[in-house]
This record gives C-alpha cells, sequence and structure tokens, in this order.
C-alpha cells in the first residue's frame, strides 16, 4: 500500500513537534506508603518531522504505549526510544498526567480522608539523551498579609495552588514535592474536615499569613534545600476571593 505520509511535503519545513494528544491509560506509580498507586493517566505523545515528510505515522505512538503500565526511569526511557525508532524522528516527546492519591489526618479529629493531588511526568529524548521532569500541582491556602494587619475583624483568604516542576538525580518521590509545597503556605487544605478540624485550620492559617511571593520563596527555598532536586520551576497562583481575577508569582532556578 502506498505510504502516504513518506511523499514529499508540499512545504518544505519541518515541524517541531507532532503526535498525539488525550490518549488514556492505566498506569502504575510508585506510592511511599503502599508500595504502587493504581490510576489512570492522560499521556500526550510527539516526535520532531523532517522538512521532506508530508506527514507522520499516527498509530505507531499508540502501539508504543501497548503493554506499557509501570512507570518509572527506565521505563519511560525506554518508551522514548521506542516512539523515537517507530517514527523515525531524531528527537521524541512524552507527557503523562494523572491523579495520585495520598491519605490525609484531619488536625484535630483525627478524621481520614484521601486528596488527590495533579501530577505530570515530561521525558524528551535528544540525541539518546532523555531530559525527565516531574511535576505536582498542589492546593493550598493563604491568608493576605495586608487584609489582616489593616481590618479590625478577619482578613480574606482563599485557596491557591503551588505548580513544581523538577529534575533530580536519583530517585525522588513525589510525597516529597507535594509535602515542601503544602508546608511553604498559610494552611494545607484537606478532604476531610470535623467542625473542630475547620476551627484548627483557620486560626492556624490566621498565624501564618502569606502572600504569594511569600509561598513562592518558601517553596523555592525548600526545593532548593532538597538533596535529589538539581533544577526546579515553581508558580504560585492565588484564586483570589475579593478579586475577579488570580495573583500569580514565579520562581526558576539557574
Amino acid at each position: 500500500m502506498q505510504d502516504v505520509q513518506k511523499d514529499p511535503a508540499n512545504i518544505a519545513m519541518p515541524i517541531d513537534r507532532v503526535g498525539v494528544k488525550g490518549l488514556r491509560m492505566p498506569l502504575v506509580v510508585r506510592h511511599r506508603e503502599k508500595g504502587i498507586r493504581h490510576t489512570v493517566a492522560k499521556v500526550d505523545l510527539s516526535v520532531d518531522l523532517p522538512a521532506h515528510f508530508k506527514g507522520t505515522h499516527m498509530s505507531r505512538f499508540v502501539e508504543a504505549l501497548e503493554g506499557y503500565e509501570e512507570m518509572d526511569y527506565n521505563s519511560f526511557k525506554k518508551l522514548l526510544q521506542d516512539i523515537a525508532k517507530r517514527l523515525e524522528a531524531e528527537r521524541a516527546h512524552c507527557r503523562f498526567v494523572f491523579p495520585y492519591f495520598l491519605r490525609q489526618t484531619s488536625p484535630s479529629s483525627g478524621a481520614s480522608g484521601l486528596m488527590d493531588y495533579k501530577c505530570q511526568v515530561d521525558g524528551e529524548l535528544k540525541d539518546g539523551k532523555m531530559t525527565f521532569t516531574l511535576g505536582a500541582d498542589v492546593p493550598v491556602m493563604t491568608v493576605c498579609p495586608c487584609s489582616k494587619a489593616i481590618s479590625d475583624e478577619g482578613a480574606h483568604s482563599q485557596r491557591a495552588v503551588v505548580r513544581i516542576r523538577c529534575r533530580f538525580k536519583g530517585f525522588l518521590w513525589l510525597e516529597d514535592i507535594i509535602a515542601i509545597a503544602e508546608q511553604s503556605a498559610s494552611s494545607r487544605v484537606y478532604s476531610v474536615l470535623k467542625r473542630q478540624d475547620e476551627k484548627y485550620v483557620t486560626e492556624d492559617a490566621f498565624a501564618n499569613p502569606c502572600f504569594v511571593e511569600d509561598v513562592v520563596r518558601n517553596c523555592a527555598q525548600g526545593l532548593d534545600k532538597h538533596e535529589q532536586i538539581e533544577w526546579f520551576k515553581v508558580e504560585v497562583e492565588s484564586f483570589e476571593s475579593i478579586h475577579n481575577h488570580s495573583a500569580f508569582a514565579m520562581i526558576e532556578s539557574v
């Protein structure tokens, strides 16, 4: 059968990335407490395309995922190598985005509940070398220091999200970067709160007011001190409760 994809392109221009987005598949990830966790990932796969090829073979991306179940550094690299080989590409890219669940204990009542975190793994294979980036989006709570300082009663508070992306040596637990994010804000947020827990969280957060700038600096300091982390980017977005916009701050390591 004719392979139209390998026909000359009408416009001889290279494409940086071409592939498939939004594939869904079951995934097994390592979990500090349970050993492993089963989750469902949304997967994006792509390669570069030379100027002389009209198109790529989209079905080969899906075929490369067949049998892929458990994620670790070595299996991720093998997947990228397989994609590059199948598609005859110099560079291959892959992204897995998945919910990661940790069990929380509420601070006063001891009530237990699962908290989900949006996590992702990005990889790029170029000239046989892989760049591997781990990420997590962590919800937190902030109380505005300015509002607290100028108000006779109360202060405005809101939910925020800490988005961490990092590269590292050895092995890095998702739990580590989630903990750094949660410790950087006025308070963690919880899946289950009884009345006594709500009282504790509110009072604890108001005792530790944080601007979005404070949170991003706190988080960057924690990431910088982690022995395994070699590069990071952290962004904090605060979904302001008294404005119709968000506030944000970002730090990227050198």
